[in-house]
């Protein structure tokens, strides 16, 4: 029963929109593998450093002899709000920096793309924990991909190592804007001219320290563009079961109270009957009198419209039974309590239990035609109020 209760209020706390779900910092509920993926487009813009350079990483990446313009798509998914796999398409030009047989000012396009896996670590939410609307995400992600040169005459194709940092900004549910910034590594025989004038793309080619920078092609990256969040986008925040537990522990009790109450109720009656004499009718006048003035209650769990325990229904079936052999009519009158919930809402809820309880009459024999129904909507009667989450079952006067 307790752990019914706790459900219930769980489940329902939201709808009646009078209790607040405590919720447990940092704790979600994990979405199903079709929740929580994402595409991305958009235009980069790059800088080549390859191993045929003197020098590893010196050059100033936004001239126009170093720097070129590409674009990127993207799909990806989000295991958790802190955890996720990208995969990206992106290219498609870059600048040919050999320092010999070009005029600096003037050197050729180099065709290639690059697609890269990367593991995507949301630092935003791991640190800060999750939230819906927050404005700003930042992650970062290392990545390996496949990476090839397309230039005419030149194809070749490697392994490319990855390392990123992506800013989201968030536009509306589905919509982000991102600008991400990374580089990309590749070994130093992926853009070479051919070996006759520069060799610094093998690795032990030169006893310099510098020697290793230079073994790599490298591509300095940035690029912007807009993120669609495709279906559910967003987190379920854990309950916290213990909050919760406690925050109900009155229902609870009362729940139990009102259980225990009706099975003395139904103890008292029982022994009324077995203790009449048929020598003295008078005292059997007398407990039929009580019976028919008594009226049972069957309860209900927070807004719902099953019954909490069928142990209530004891003390109904033998107003039913009256009924039923004296051709009486009963009253069932269905109520919710006012605490909770909205008027038209509660009205609609003691309707439904005055009809569940109808039903279980006509179970017991009683003719449909001879029960009234009666919504009571939300009252404040009983004490504690969750005693008000109830119907009960009378003989018509």
């Amino acid at each position: 029963m307790m752990l019914l209760a706790v459900v219930a209020v769980a489940t329902t706390a939201m709808a009646q929109g009078t209790t607040e779900v405590p919720t447990r910092k940092y704790h979600v509920v994990t979405n199903n593998f079709w929740a929580n993926w994402y595409i991305q487009a958009g235009f980069n813009v790059n800088a080549t450093y390859t191993s045929q350079e003197k020098s590893g990483l010196s050059g100033n990446p936004f001239t126009g002899t170093r720097g070129d313009l590409g674009f990127e798509v993207a799909i990806g998914k989000w295991f958790t709000p802190g955890i996720g796999l990208r995969t990206k398409f992106n290219g498609l030009w870059a600048k040919d920096v050999l320092e010999v047989g070009h005029d600096a000012g003037n050197r050729p396009a180099r065709k290639y793309f690059n697609i890269q896996e990367d593991v995507m670590f949301n630092l935003t939410n791991l640190i800060g924990g999750y939230k819906e609307n927050r404005v700003w995400n930042i992650s970062v992600y290392p990545g390996i991909g496949y990476i090839r040169n397309i230039s005419k005459g030149q194809v070749n194709a490697d392994y490319s190592l990855n390392v990123g940092v992506i800013n989201t900004f968030r536009l509306a549910k589905h919509w982000n804007i991102y600008l991400d910034v990374w580089g990309t590594f590749a070994e130093g025989s992926l853009l070479k001219n051919g070996e006759g004038t520069y060799h610094h793309w093998r690795k032990l080619g030169d006893d310099s320290p510098k020697t290793y920078s230079r073994y790599w092609d490298k591509f300095l990256n940035a690029s912007i563009g807009v993120t669609y969040n495709l279906g559910k986008c967003t987190w379920d925040v854990a309950p916290d079961v213990d909050a919760l537990m406690a925050m109900n522990q009155e229902q609870i009790d009362a729940l139990n109270a009102a259980l225990k109450d009706q099975q003395d109720e139904n103890a008292r009656l029982r022994d009324l009957l077995a203790n009449q004499k048929p020598a003295q009718p008078e005292k059997v006048v007398q407990t039929v009198k009580e019976l028919v003035s008594t009226s049972a209650s069957v309860f209900f769990n927070l807004d719902k419209t099953n019954i909490a325990s069928r142990k209530d229904l004891v003390n109904v079936q033998e107003i039913a039974k009256y009924a039923i052999d004296n051709n009486s009519k009963l009253v069932v009158t269905g109520y919710a309590d006012s605490k909770t919930g909205g008027v038209e809402h509660n009205q609609w809820l003691s309707e439904e239990r005055a009809k569940t309880v109808v039903n279980e009459l006509v179970k017991m024999g009683v003719k449909k035609e001879n029960i009234e129904s009666v919504a009571a909507g939300g009252v404040d009667i009983l004490n504690p109020y969750s005693y008000n989450r109830r119907a009960t079952v009378k003989v018509a006067e």
